[in-house]
C-alpha cells in the first residue's frame, strides 16, 4: 500500500481511485447521471466524396463509439493505472528507483492509449448494441395509412400517417393515384407510388389487398 501511495505513483493511484468510484456509481444505480454522448462512427472514416475524415477515423481507432463512454473511461483508467504501476515496479527493479511522476505518467499514457483501444474494440465486439429500426422511405410503399390533415386531391396533397413494419409512425404527403379520386380526413389509403417526398395512394378500402 505504501508503494501505491508514494508520490511517484500518485497519478496511477488517482486513476484507480476514479475507477473504483465509477464502479461504485454504477453499482448503486447512479450511472444515469452521466449520459453517454451519441457517437455514430460507423463509416466515419470517409465522407461521400471519398475524402478521409481523420477525426472520425482516429476516434474509431481509439475505440470511441464501440462501447458506452463510461465503459471506455473505466478501461482507460484501468489501463493507465495498472500499466503505470507495472512500469514503475519494473523500472525500480532495474535501476533501483522509479521514474518521477510526470515522466512515468507520460510513458504510461503512451502505453495505455493503444492498450485501451485494443481492449475496448474487443469488448465492443461482444457488447450488445441496439438494433436500428430505421427503414428506407420506399419501404412505406404498399403500406396502409390514414389521412390525418387536409383533403387530398390531384395537385393538392394532404398529410397522412403510415406505420412501417416496426410499428413506427411516419407522416407523409399524399395525393390520389387516380385523377378523379380524393381523400378526406380519416380515409384509409394504400401507398402505391412515390415521386420525391410525395406519395400517391389508392383507396385503402378498395379491392387491392396487401398484407400489413
Amino acid at each position: 500500500m505504501s508503494a501505491l501511495l508514494a508520490p511517484e505513483n500518485t497519478p496511477f493511484a488517482v486513476a484507480l481511485a476514479l475507477l473504483g468510484l465509477l464502479v461504485i456509481v454504477q453499482g448503486v444505480g447512479l450511472g444515469h447521471l452521466f449520459p453517454d454522448p451519441d457517437f455514430d462512427l460507423d463509416g466515419a472514416d470517409a465522407d461521400f466524396d471519398g475524402h478521409v475524415d481523420l477525426g472520425g477515423g482516429l476516434a474509431s481507432l481509439l475505440g470511441f463509439g464501440r462501447v458506452p463512454m463510461l465503459v471506455w473511461l473505466a478501461c482507460m483508467l484501468a489501463c493507465f493505472g495498472l500499466l503505470g504501476l507495472s512500469l514503475q515496479h519494473m523500472v525500480e527493479g532495474i535501476f533501483g528507483d522509479p521514474f518521477p511522476a510526470p515522466a512515468a505518467s507520460g510513458a504510461a499514457l503512451l502505453a495505455a492509449v493503444p492498450a485501451n483501444a485494443v481492449l475496448t474494440r474487443a469488448i465492443g465486439a461482444l457488447w450488445p448494441h441496439d438494433e436500428t429500426t430505421a427503414v428506407p422511405i420506399d419501404a412505406l410503399l404498399g403500406r396502409r395509412g390514414k389521412i390525418a390533415i387536409g383533403r387530398a386531391s390531384r395537385g393538392n396533397p394532404a398529410r397522412a400517417t403510415v406505420h412501417d413494419i416496426h410499428g413506427q409512425m411516419h407522416n407523409v404527403m399524399v395525393e390520389p393515384h387516380e385523377d378523379a379520386a380524393s381523400f378526406a380526413e380519416g380515409d384509409e389509403v394504400l401507398l402505391v407510388r412515390r415521386e420525391g417526398e410525395l406519395f400517391y395512394a389508392l383507396d385503402g378500402q378498395g379491392p387491392i389487398r396487401i398484407a400489413d
